[in-house]
């Protein structure tokens, strides 16, 4: 089985944020950028299929050069081979189309991605990548057993959860539940010296129209200040509850 896994290069929630060019464009100066959490939890889960099934696994990004030490991270974890499609991911539809040109080329069986980003949080990309391929597709998946080419999918549904049976190939839009938090991977020595070794495959877009375009970026408005009330002072906190904060 050939797994491709989809990898986003996000920053990381610590990070502090700024836009530029009259809030038009995010700033990346000084800002750590991570492996989207969605996305690691898939890795996670085809690496297991590695090991237990001895399923390939080829991790992919769109994105600039900065985005190799992402996708080296990925390598050292333990993904065979790496491909970055030079491009800026500025829209769904357009990292869409790339990973679809990835995807034929590779003859991929499972193509798992997280089922959003943690800086857009759009969760466009695995829906639309589905739908140009015409393969089968689960979102907000938390669980994924495949057997020869019949695979078993549980997603998160309002209320509840729902098993699927689906034939591969796949793409899966995967989530926390994958694999628990505890089994996610950390990069050890002999894994990142090996990895220098693995190879990453640059390739050039291919011609896709954008559908969208960042008009402007808007931070929340800060919260206000707390307002501190002593302790055996009720009459006072009852009565900005009620007339000010209004919530009773």
């Amino acid at each position: 089985m050939k797994i491709l896994v989809c990898i986003s290069h996000v920053p990381d929630t610590t990070s502090k944020i700024n836009f530029t060019n009259g809030d038009s464009e995010f700033d990346t100066n000084g800002v750590q950028f991570v492996i989207n959490p969605n996305d690691e939890f898939g890795l996670t889960r085809a690496l297991w299929f590695k090991e237990q099934q001895g399923a390939s696994v080829t991790v992919v990004n769109v994105g600039g050069p900065d985005a190799e030490a992402t996708l080296r991270k990925a390598l050292a974890i333990g993904a065979d081979e790496a491909i970055r499609v030079n491009a800026a991911p500025t829209d769904g539809y357009f990292v869409a189309k790339q990973l679809a040109e990835v995807v034929k080329s590779g003859g991929y069986d499972l193509v798992i991605a997280g089922k959003e980003s943690l800086d857009y949080n759009g969760g466009m990309v695995p829906g639309m990548l589905a739908g140009i391929l015409g393969y089968d597709f689960v979102n907000s998946c938390i669980k994924l057993e495949v057997n020869g080419s019949e695979a078993k999918a549980v997603r998160e549904i309002d209320g509840g959860k729902e098993t699927l049976g689906v034939k591969l190939p796949l793409v899966i839009g995967g989530q926390k539940g994958l694999v628990e938090e505890k089994d996610l991977r950390i990069p050890n020595m002999r894994g990142i010296m090996m990895a220098r070794q693995k190879a990453l495959t640059l390739l050039e877009p291919v011609s896709a129209e954008a559908k969208t375009k960042a008009v402007k970026f808007e931070k929340p408005a800060p919260k206000s200040a707390v307002k501190m009330i002593s302790a055996d002072n009720l009459d006072e906190l009852v009565n900005l509850l009620h007339n000010e904060a209004k919530v009773i």
